[in-house]
């Protein structure tokens, strides 16, 4: 599939739109670890996630310069998303320090699983962009130790890190497809493909490309659940 340009105003607003919920979410990441890091056990833990919320933040502002070079207003950009992150933030909203940081892990790897699985359709200097700012090996692996520590410090943290991972993931898939189908961030790579075979993400033409992307999303937290130790 050829690379589509961003000159038509089909393809703007796609970009406008998905740049929009990704500088949103990320300023919303950036307030969220930088609120949780208060309730950290340790200053060391406090410093971890001080790091990842400035890590978000800086993010941000690369997002909100790709906006700016397109011509758009970033407030006006990030608008049509604000309600819903913040609904789901505000329904996935952690009880204690450990909840905070299985929410941080969950939430920055199936957020960069989505992201990621839509760069077929994007010019290259938005791709580049999006795999600098999903490039996140180094905060999620912070995480993942943190995580693995707090197990086997507590094992009985484990029966109910599980089910809110799964409550998480949930809510997430939920949210991803409503952004999804809201934006038609998937549309076009469907119909497009419809005549070579295959949609942009590999998936066999004739497939629903939300319901194969929801899938692909949660074989992924399922393998990182179970590295964990977890039940995905």
């Amino acid at each position: 599939m050829s690379t589509p340009t961003p000159d038509s105003a089909r393809d703007h607003r796609f970009l406008t739109d998905l740049l929009g919920v990704m500088a949103y979410s990320e300023l919303s990441a950036f307030e969220r670890l930088s609120s949780d890091a208060r309730y950290a056990p340790t200053l060391r833990d406090r410093a971890v996630l001080g790091r990842l919320a400035v890590r978000e933040f800086e993010h941000y502002e690369l997002v909100c310069a790709r906006l700016r070079d397109m011509g758009e207003d970033v407030e006006g950009a990030m608008v049509p998303f604000q309600r819903s992150v913040d609904h789901f933030h505000e329904r996935t909203r952690p009880a204690d320090w450990f909840e905070s940081l299985m929410k941080a892990y969950v939430i920055d790897t199936v957020s960069a699983d989505f992201y990621r699985s839509l760069i077929p359709r994007l010019d290259p200097a938005t791709a580049a962009l999006v795999e600098q700012v999903q490039a996140s090996e180094e905060a999620t692996g912070v995480l993942r130790e943190r995580l693995k520590q707090a197990l086997a410090d507590d094992p009985r943290l484990a029966s109910r890190l599980a089910l809110w991972a799964r409550r998480l993931l949930g809510e997430a898939l939920t949210q991803a497809q409503r952004v999804a189908a809201d934006h038609a961030f998937l549309a076009v790579q469907g119909s497009e493909a419809a005549g070579n075979g295959a949609t942009g993400n590999g998936v066999p033409a004739g497939t629903d490309p939300v319901r194969a992307l929801l899938t692909s999303l949660a074989t992924a937290h399922s393998r990182r659940m179970t590295l964990l130790g977890l039940a995905g």
